[in-house]
């Protein structure tokens, strides 16, 4: 197998593990058993995989609701992410993080943040810290479409401009933001012309293939990396499923969504294999390794214990 082909393979093992991630948490969502709600990236997997594997340890990523995949791609355990999802004292949070508010310093992973555009300003403080004092490490920023019609963001964008951090904004266009179109509530044709006013490299990738994500990326990060101040990519995605498990979709068409789903990332990879002659009993093999090994993650988080009373006072900061 060449190496081109075993990159193409570690990325479909990748975004597979996601999207089963997902599906599981969806299930046990269904089950009673994740309090709240939760926010799935099922159709979203090519974003995450295709940026992280250009990140080395010293990087940082910041998140957003959405966030399970950013962080899985960092290298998050399974096990310890799923049973952060069910309040569990094993989860990287202890469970007091749960699906909104992820964090792992140990893989990059600064934290997901529940409020639209939230993380946009620690990711900020994360690349200024980076340019004093580990020049050529960078900052990643997740978002929405949504999230560019706050007032945060455009503060965000612009300090970033003015000092030139080593920060890469990723705007992941679902074309949504909850039941709103983009064209309704974001106002021009383009989402990524925006960053040239504030005098930013930019560019629109496939959200939904993960190469086009990783080479579009890699152009942006290598002047972000050499000091030539922040980028803009926006990646055009679709989430498969609503925006919350509350959401049934009532606004968007079924013919926009079949659409949408012929375009599915991993469906688009193992079609790139097959072409790159990979059998099908290899793929098979991965989909069996990697559906045993979400299990395991279930199994771990279920058999987890809930989290002593006195931990709700603990990490507390003002």
């Amino acid at each position: 197998m060449s190496r081109d082909t075993a990159r193409m393979l570690d990325d479909y093992r990748m975004m597979l593990l996601i999207r089963r991630f997902e599906e599981r948490v969806e299930r046990l969502f269904a089950e009673g058993l994740i309090h709240g709600t939760t926010h799935l990236c099922i159709g979203q997997e090519a974003v995450p995989v295709g940026i992280s594997a250009l990140l080395d340890r010293h990087d940082l990523t910041v998140s957003n609701h959405r966030g399970h995949g950013h962080f899985l791609a960092r290298g998050a355990d399974p096990s310890r992410l799923m049973a952060e999802l069910l309040g569990r004292v094993t989860g990287y949070c202890k469970g007091k993080g749960g699906t909104q508010h992820l964090s792992g310093l140990e893989v990059g992973h600064l934290g997901s943040n529940g409020i639209t555009a939230g993380g946009l300003p620690v990711a900020a403080g994360a690349a200024f810290s980076l340019k004093r004092l580990r020049p050529g490490s960078v900052a990643v920023a997740y978002f929405g479409d949504g999230a560019m019609g706050e007032g945060v963001w455009h503060e965000t964008m612009n300090i970033a401009s003015l000092w030139k951090l080593p920060l890469l904004f990723v705007c992941e266009n679902n074309l949504y933001a909850m039941s709103t179109p983009v064209k309704r509530g974001i106002s021009g044709k383009s989402l990524a012309v925006r960053a040239a006013a504030y005098d930013m490299q930019w560019t629109v990738a496939d959200g939904n293939d993960v190469e086009a994500v990783r080479a579009a990326a890699a152009d942006l990060l290598e002047d972000v990396r050499a000091g030539r101040g922040p980028a803009f990519l926006e990646a055009q995605t679709y989430r498969f499923r609503g925006h919350s498990k509350s959401d049934a979709r009532e606004y968007r068409t079924r013919e926009e969504e079949e659409k949408w789903l012929a375009k599915c990332p991993i469906r688009r990879q193992e079609a790139k294999l097959a072409a790159a002659g990979v059998g099908e009993d290899e793929l098979e093999r991965v989909r069996r390794e990697v559906e045993e090994r979400i299990e395991e993650a279930a199994r771990f988080a279920l058999d987890s214990d809930w989290p002593p009373v006195d931990e709700a006072l603990r990490d507390l900061y003002a």
